[in-house]
């Protein structure tokens, strides 16, 4: 007897205006996300802030981030309207511009921090659940490639654009204008029709029929081999990537101070440019493909930017090593959430899964500058490079050997 259909399985045809608005939203969150990043240390320095009281900030901020991931996810499973939630999440996000802008004192910015981390925690899996219920299982390879696509033009005009800012205002007016951002990130959310998103498909689809609901409780969900496997695989991958850039960032300072700036922007716009390129390509692929195959090439990518940052000191070189990132960028970010959409189908746990792998996202970021840095400093920069690809090439090898396909079969 052939086995039922799993719900979720008919294509849809969401409308234009639907797909734009999602386009546009999630090209306005990357701008408003931009806000938080470098720009908020330069800011305190500038309100006379010491570095301790800095880096208490953003560890707090971090702490929460690593916290708040499954939680995150486990709060977008159960709500019945991701718009609503993605709503909220911006909402809470502009206010913590506002307060950085208005009130730079340690306790007020010190909440701002953990209501933007904890909103962010929601706000990911949001816009991964809105794609998935605007498009269907079918076609959500595709859609990941334009959310990708968008997201890294995003950051990059709104890097060069608040970088402009504070250069020619203030370090304020940056988070004036996240916070501004709240109105077109709003509009492009409303044009998402709710009533073309489906609730079930956002999570994941329904429960397979003849299988009890208690089946996809949290703890069996989490102890899914496959997924436990690509989260193994994601942590040390992130553990050999997270460093690599920050090291090489202080070695050309070290190397050429006057031109260190210019060579760090450098390398962080030529990989959006990469993954704006060719991340739609990639969720093309991954119908024709498979999954694993660009997994491979993600994370072979990796291993060999280290091989190239321990052996060439020309900062040409670098900066062309940075494509490389800009692979890895583009495959990650496609396959991350599709291959969780494969591994969590039918069980209604998408988005937790979601927050599975941001907290082993979050472990071995963490753990990468403390590794990056001990290499550094007790052995000189080419070995820090060469013992990160070290860890590149262990994820490499447990993806090759234990990571199987995920695509689901045709048929």
């Amino acid at each position: 007897m052939p086995k039922p259909p799993v719900a979720g399985d008919a294509p849809l045809a969401p409308s234009r205006r639907s797909l734009r608005g999602l386009d546009w939203f999630v090209f306005c969150v990357a701008d408003i996300q931009t806000g938080f990043g470098p720009f908020i240390a330069v800011y305190l320095t500038t309100q006379k802030w010491t570095q301790i009281d800095i880096g208490l900030i953003l560890s707090v901020a971090g702490l929460v981030a690593l916290v708040g991931q499954i939680p995150g996810g486990a709060i977008v499973d159960a709500a019945r309207s991701e718009r609503v939630v993605a709503s909220l999440a911006i909402v809470v996000i502009s206010i913590s511009a506002l307060t950085y802008a208005a009130f730079p004192t340690f306790s007020a910015v010190l909440v701002a921090a953990i209501l933007h981390a904890a909103a962010s925690c929601v706000l990911g899996p949001a816009i991964a659940a809105l794609s998935l219920g605007l498009v269907g299982h079918r076609a959500i390879g595709e859609r990941l490639g334009r959310n990708a696509r968008f997201s890294s033009i995003g950051n990059g005009l709104a890097a060069a654009a608040m970088g402009a800012c504070g250069h020619f205002f203030s370090a304020r007016a940056v988070f004036v204008i996240t916070a501004l951002l709240l109105a077109p990130a709003q509009l492009a959310l409303r044009n998402i029709a709710s009533g073309e998103i489906d609730a079930d498909r956002a999570h994941g689809g329904r429960v397979e029929p003849g299988v009890e609901p208690k089946h996809f409780h949290v703890p069996v969900v989490l102890q899914k081999r496959p997924l436990l496997i690509f989260a193994g695989c994601i942590m040390l991958f992130h553990l050999a990537n997270a460093a690599m850039l920050p090291l090489m960032a202080s070695a050309l300072t070290t190397r050429s101070s006057a031109s260190a700036t210019v060579l760090i922007a450098a390398c962080i716009v030529v990989p959006q440019l990469v993954v704006a390129g060719i991340s739609p390509w990639v969720g093309r692929q991954t119908g024709l493909w498979g999954r694993r195959p660009l997994l491979i090439i993600g994370f072979a990518a990796l291993p060999l930017r280290a091989l190239i940052f321990a052996a060439v000191s020309d900062p040409r070189l670098v900066v062309l090593a940075q494509c490389l990132d800009g692979v890895t960028a583009a495959a990650l970010g496609v396959l991350v959430p599709l291959i969780l959409v494969d591994l969590t189908r039918g069980t209604g746990r998408f988005n937790m899964a979601q927050g599975l792998i941001g907290t082993m996202t979050g472990i071995g970021a963490a753990a990468s500058t403390s590794l990056g840095g001990y290499l550094t400093d007790y052995f000189g920069s080419p070995v820090a490079f060469l013992g990160l690809g070290a860890v590149a090439t262990t994820a490499l090898a447990s993806a090759l050997i234990f990571m199987p396909e995920t695509r689901p079969n045709p048929d």
